[in-house]
C-alpha cells in the first residue's frame, strides 16, 4: 500500500557518459536538494540506463542523501524511464533506503522502501516525489 509522501527534491543532471555503445548503456548523475519529512537534504544519485524498447529505458542506481552535520542515508533503486516526444523523461521506480547509526532525523528511512515519480525536462532540470511503500 502507498503510504505518506516522505520526500520531495529538485535538481539538475550533473553529467552523463556512455558505458557501452552496443547496448547502449549510459550512466547519469543527478544532484538535487529538498527535504525528507522536514529535514533539508542534498542528494546525489548515479544510475545506469539500458533501453528495453522504443522510448523506454530500464535504470538501476544508487545514491547518498545528506542532511545537517551528520545525517546520512544511502539507497539502491530501480526504475523505468519513458522518453516523450518533447524530450522530457518521466521515471517511475522504487528505492531501498539504509541509514547510518548517527542519523537521527533520517533514521526513519532505515529499511524503508520508497516509490517515486520523477521528471527531467529537456534542459536537464529534475524533480522527484517519494512515498513510503508499506
Amino acid at each position: 500500500m502507498l503510504g505518506e509522501q516522505i520526500g520531495e527534491l529538485k535538481g539538475k543532471i550533473m553529467g552523463q557518459r556512455v558505458l557501452d555503445s552496443e547496448g547502449p548503456r549510459m550512466e547519469t548523475t543527478l544532484s538535487s536538494t529538498g527535504s525528507f519529512r522536514g529535514t533539508n537534504v542534498k542528494e546525489t544519485v548515479t544510475f545506469v540506463g539500458t533501453p528495453t524498447s522504443a522510448g523506454v529505458i530500464h535504470a538501476q542506481g544508487h545514491g547518498v542523501i545528506m542532511g545537517g552535520e551528520s545525517e546520512m542515508a544511502t539507497f539502491r533503486g530501480e526504475a523505468f524511464r519513458r522518453i516523450s516526444s518533447s524530450g522530457s523523461v518521466k521515471t517511475r521506480g522504487s528505492n531501498f533506503y539504509r541509514t547510518t547509526p548517527s542519523s537521527d532525523k533520517l533514521a526513519f528511512l532505515n529499511n524503508v522502501v520508497g516509490v517515486f515519480e520523477a521528471e527531467v525536462d529537456p534542459e536537464g532540470n529534475f524533480t522527484e516525489k517519494i512515498w513510503e511503500w508499506r
